[in-house]
């Protein structure tokens, strides 16, 4: 048996390399059919033909279950702007240029962008019903696309080959839809995790998408409140910030 490298750990999850091998391990807790929709999703998205490592398999793994997928040899975006911060725009473009790619794709078989955030934020209990319906109504009044959308498209999940190739991994919150929404949820991740980039990589994509910021920005709140969703307290200052934009458009 290979030997296991760990790459990445968190509280519901182990991400880890065994040979040409890439195996995402749940904690039992984790829900089975979250794992099956996540290979589902993955297949869906690979069967279309966009650029994602080979899926192998689900399989009971440590009392929970475990995705399996081919390894790709490269170094990731993130790993990239971290060795060259000079080049961080260069890097930024480079980001822009696959998610626009990534949209030109149509995956029929995945759920909705709009449907997925309403469902989000009907579970909220930490907006009151005013700004529920507020984000609601923004919700609805957006335009149908069918666009792929990764719902998680930053450089750590963005792989680079040594002869310039990309592939793009994790696509666990894929969705069918808006591409404004996909480009609010990387500037989320970016001001949550790297705030000095973020207005960096908002102008570069609307730019280059040739889209107004403010039609972006008009899914900010919505954004925010879903990822309020997931609970986590150090992010709770800024996702309340920007979920307060709803009470005054």
């Amino acid at each position: 048996m290979a030997n296991r490298e760990i790459l990445e750990e968190k509280s519901y999850k182990t991400v880890y390399r065994e040979g040409n091998t890439i195996v995402k391990e749940f904690t039992p807790s984790h829900p089975k059919a979250n794992v099956f929709n996540e290979a589902y999703i993955h297949a869906c998205v690979e069967g279309c033909g966009v650029s994602v490592p080979k899926i192998l398999g689900v399989a009971p793994s440590g009392g929970g279950w475990a995705l399996s997928m081919e390894y790709v040899e490269g170094r990731t975006l993130q790993q990239m702007i971290d060795a060259e911060p000079e080049k961080a725009a260069e890097y930024l473009e480079k980001l822009v240029d696959i998610q626009l790619e990534v949209g030109k794709y149509r995956v029929p078989q995945l759920r909705n962008t709009r449907y997925k955030m309403e469902e989000a934020i009907n579970t909220l209990t930490e907006i009151d019903a005013s700004t529920k319906y507020e984000l609601l109504q923004r919700i609805h009044g957006m335009k149908r696309h069918t666009k792929l959308c990764h719902g998680d498209l930053v450089p750590s999940n963005i792989i680079i080959r040594e002869d310039g190739s990309w592939i793009v991994l994790d696509w666990a919150h894929a969705t069918s839809g808006n591409a404004g929404a996909d480009a609010a949820i990387t500037y989320l991740r970016f001001s949550l995790e790297q705030p000095k980039i973020a207005d960096q990589y908002l102008r570069l994509f609307c730019k280059k998408a040739d889209m107004a910021i403010q039609y972006v920005q008009t899914w900010m709140p919505i954004v925010a409140a879903a990822q309020l969703t997931k609970h986590k307290e150090a992010e709770r200052e800024l996702l309340e910030k920007w979920i307060s934009v709803a009470e005054y458009q």
